[in-house]
Protein backbone atom coordinates (compact mmCIF):
# COMPACT_ATOMS: atom_id res chain seq x y z
CA UNK A 1 0.00 0.00 0.00
CA UNK A 2 1.40 3.38 -0.99
CA UNK A 3 1.69 6.48 1.14
CA UNK A 4 -1.45 8.00 -0.41
CA UNK A 5 -3.45 4.89 0.47
CA UNK A 6 -2.30 5.04 4.08
CA UNK A 7 -3.26 8.74 4.33
CA UNK A 8 -6.75 7.97 2.94
CA UNK A 9 -7.05 5.06 5.37
CA UNK A 10 -6.15 7.26 8.36
CA UNK A 11 -8.61 9.98 7.28
CA UNK A 12 -11.37 7.41 6.71
CA UNK A 13 -10.77 5.75 10.06
CA UNK A 14 -10.76 9.05 11.95
CA UNK A 15 -14.04 10.08 10.26
CA UNK A 16 -15.69 6.80 11.23
CA UNK A 17 -14.23 6.94 14.72
CA UNK A 18 -16.14 10.20 15.19
CA UNK A 19 -19.28 9.18 13.27
CA UNK A 20 -20.16 6.00 15.17
CA UNK A 21 -20.04 7.51 18.69
CA UNK A 22 -21.97 10.55 17.44
CA UNK A 23 -24.64 8.32 15.89
CA UNK A 24 -24.79 6.24 19.07
CA UNK A 25 -25.26 9.39 21.13
CA UNK A 26 -28.15 10.40 18.87
CA UNK A 27 -29.70 6.92 19.27
CA UNK A 28 -29.16 7.18 23.03
CA UNK A 29 -30.87 10.56 23.14
CA UNK A 30 -33.83 9.32 21.07
CA UNK A 31 -34.40 6.09 23.00
CA UNK A 32 -33.89 7.75 26.39
CA UNK A 33 -36.37 10.45 25.40
CA UNK A 34 -38.89 7.81 24.32
CA UNK A 35 -38.42 5.97 27.62
CA UNK A 36 -38.85 9.03 29.81
CA UNK A 37 -41.75 10.53 27.86
CA UNK A 38 -43.72 7.28 27.96
CA UNK A 39 -42.81 6.49 31.58
CA UNK A 40 -44.19 9.81 32.87
CA UNK A 41 -47.26 9.67 30.63
CA UNK A 42 -50.46 9.97 32.65
CA UNK A 43 -53.63 12.01 32.59
CA UNK A 44 -56.63 12.21 34.92
CA UNK A 45 -60.19 13.18 34.03
CA UNK A 46 -63.30 13.47 36.15
CA UNK A 47 -66.62 12.67 34.51
CA UNK A 48 -70.14 13.29 35.82
CA UNK A 49 -71.90 9.96 35.45
CA UNK A 50 -75.19 10.61 37.24
CA UNK A 51 -77.09 13.12 39.33
CA UNK A 52 -78.57 12.19 42.70
CA UNK A 53 -80.91 14.96 43.73
CA UNK A 54 -78.99 18.12 42.91
CA UNK A 55 -75.57 16.53 43.51
CA UNK A 56 -73.68 15.15 40.54
CA UNK A 57 -71.95 11.79 40.99
CA UNK A 58 -68.48 12.00 39.53
CA UNK A 59 -66.08 9.32 38.41
CA UNK A 60 -62.36 9.98 38.21
CA UNK A 61 -60.42 7.97 35.65
CA UNK A 62 -56.65 8.03 35.32
CA UNK A 63 -54.80 6.87 32.22
CA UNK A 64 -51.22 5.75 32.96
CA UNK A 65 -48.68 4.09 30.72
CA UNK A 66 -48.46 0.96 32.89
CA UNK A 67 -52.18 0.20 32.43
CA UNK A 68 -51.33 -1.10 28.93
CA UNK A 69 -48.82 -3.99 28.65
CA UNK A 70 -47.61 -2.82 25.22
CA UNK A 71 -46.60 0.52 26.75
CA UNK A 72 -44.74 -1.26 29.56
CA UNK A 73 -42.84 -3.30 26.96
CA UNK A 74 -42.16 -0.07 25.06
CA UNK A 75 -40.56 1.52 28.14
CA UNK A 76 -38.51 -1.60 28.89
CA UNK A 77 -37.31 -1.99 25.28
CA UNK A 78 -36.30 1.65 24.90
CA UNK A 79 -34.65 1.60 28.33
CA UNK A 80 -32.62 -1.45 27.31
CA UNK A 81 -31.67 0.25 24.04
CA UNK A 82 -30.51 3.31 25.99
CA UNK A 83 -28.43 1.11 28.27
CA UNK A 84 -27.03 -0.68 25.23
CA UNK A 85 -26.01 2.67 23.72
CA UNK A 86 -24.28 3.68 26.94
CA UNK A 87 -22.37 0.40 27.09
CA UNK A 88 -21.36 0.55 23.44
CA UNK A 89 -20.21 4.16 23.83
CA UNK A 90 -18.03 3.21 26.78
CA UNK A 91 -16.66 0.17 24.94
CA UNK A 92 -15.92 2.24 21.83
CA UNK A 93 -13.44 4.30 23.81
CA UNK A 94 -11.84 1.29 25.51
CA UNK A 95 -12.01 -1.52 22.96
CA UNK A 96 -9.38 -0.32 20.47
CA UNK A 97 -6.79 -2.30 22.43
CA UNK A 98 -8.84 -5.50 22.31
CA UNK A 99 -10.12 -6.03 18.78
CA UNK A 100 -9.95 -9.86 18.72
CA UNK A 101 -9.18 -9.86 14.98
CA UNK A 102 -12.33 -8.01 13.90
CA UNK A 103 -14.71 -10.06 16.05
CA UNK A 104 -15.74 -6.86 17.85
CA UNK A 105 -17.52 -5.56 14.72
CA UNK A 106 -19.52 -8.78 14.36
CA UNK A 107 -20.59 -8.84 18.02
CA UNK A 108 -21.48 -5.15 18.13
CA UNK A 109 -23.44 -5.36 14.88
CA UNK A 110 -25.34 -8.42 16.13
CA UNK A 111 -26.21 -6.64 19.39
CA UNK A 112 -27.33 -3.55 17.45
CA UNK A 113 -29.60 -5.70 15.29
CA UNK A 114 -31.09 -7.28 18.41
CA UNK A 115 -31.82 -3.79 19.78
CA UNK A 116 -33.51 -2.79 16.51
CA UNK A 117 -35.69 -5.91 16.67
CA UNK A 118 -36.62 -5.37 20.30
CA UNK A 119 -37.39 -1.66 20.01
CA UNK A 120 -39.23 -1.92 16.69
CA UNK A 121 -41.41 -4.76 18.02
CA UNK A 122 -42.32 -2.81 21.13
CA UNK A 123 -42.91 0.40 19.17
CA UNK A 124 -45.11 -1.40 16.65
CA UNK A 125 -47.22 -2.97 19.41
CA UNK A 126 -47.65 0.46 20.98
CA UNK A 127 -48.64 1.93 17.61
CA UNK A 128 -51.38 -0.69 17.20
CA UNK A 129 -52.74 -0.01 20.68
CA UNK A 130 -52.52 3.73 19.97
CA UNK A 131 -54.48 3.27 16.76
CA UNK A 132 -57.33 1.63 18.70
CA UNK A 133 -57.12 4.35 21.36
CA UNK A 134 -57.26 7.10 18.75
CA UNK A 135 -59.93 5.67 16.42
CA UNK A 136 -61.57 2.80 18.31
CA UNK A 137 -62.96 -0.30 16.65
CA UNK A 138 -66.66 -0.20 15.90
CA UNK A 139 -66.83 -3.91 15.02
CA UNK A 140 -65.54 -4.95 18.44
CA UNK A 141 -67.40 -2.04 20.12
CA UNK A 142 -64.18 -0.58 21.49
CA UNK A 143 -64.62 3.12 21.98
CA UNK A 144 -61.85 5.58 21.27
CA UNK A 145 -60.34 7.22 24.32
CA UNK A 146 -58.14 9.89 22.77
CA UNK A 147 -61.03 12.33 22.55
CA UNK A 148 -61.12 12.28 26.38
CA UNK A 149 -57.38 11.78 27.06
CA UNK A 150 -55.86 13.90 24.30
CA UNK A 151 -52.68 14.91 26.14
CA UNK A 152 -52.01 11.27 27.08
CA UNK A 153 -52.35 10.16 23.46
CA UNK A 154 -50.25 13.02 22.09
CA UNK A 155 -47.48 12.32 24.59
CA UNK A 156 -47.51 8.62 23.62
CA UNK A 157 -47.30 9.63 19.95
CA UNK A 158 -44.24 11.74 20.71
CA UNK A 159 -42.59 8.83 22.53
CA UNK A 160 -43.29 6.52 19.59
CA UNK A 161 -41.79 9.05 17.17
CA UNK A 162 -38.64 9.35 19.31
CA UNK A 163 -38.37 5.56 19.40
CA UNK A 164 -38.52 5.29 15.61
CA UNK A 165 -35.85 8.00 15.33
CA UNK A 166 -33.69 5.87 17.64
CA UNK A 167 -34.28 2.85 15.40
CA UNK A 168 -33.16 4.91 12.41
CA UNK A 169 -29.90 5.86 14.13
CA UNK A 170 -29.28 2.23 15.09
CA UNK A 171 -29.71 1.28 11.43
CA UNK A 172 -27.22 3.94 10.34
CA UNK A 173 -24.73 2.71 12.98
CA UNK A 174 -25.04 -0.80 11.58
CA UNK A 175 -24.46 0.42 8.03
CA UNK A 176 -21.37 2.38 9.11
CA UNK A 177 -20.01 -0.62 11.04
CA UNK A 178 -20.54 -2.91 8.04
CA UNK A 179 -18.81 -0.37 5.78
CA UNK A 180 -15.94 -0.06 8.27
CA UNK A 181 -15.61 -3.86 8.43
CA UNK A 182 -15.55 -4.05 4.64
CA UNK A 183 -12.82 -1.39 4.54
CA UNK A 184 -10.73 -3.37 7.02
CA UNK A 185 -11.16 -6.53 4.93
CA UNK A 186 -10.08 -4.66 1.80
CA UNK A 187 -7.03 -3.24 3.58
CA UNK A 188 -6.07 -6.63 5.02
CA UNK A 189 -6.43 -8.29 1.61
CA UNK A 190 -4.30 -5.61 -0.09
CA UNK A 191 -1.67 -5.83 2.66
CA UNK A 192 -1.48 -9.63 2.41
CA UNK A 193 -1.20 -9.53 -1.38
Amino acid sequence: MGEEGQVKLIKGRSGMMVAVPLLRMMALFATATATIVMAVNKETHTFAVATVGNTPVKLTIMAKFHHIPANVMFVIANGLASLHCLLMLSFSFLSHKYDLKGLRFVIVTALDMMMISLVSGAATATVFIGEIARHGNSHARWNKICDNFERYCNQASGAISASYIGIFFFMVVIMVNIFKREQLNTINNSTNA
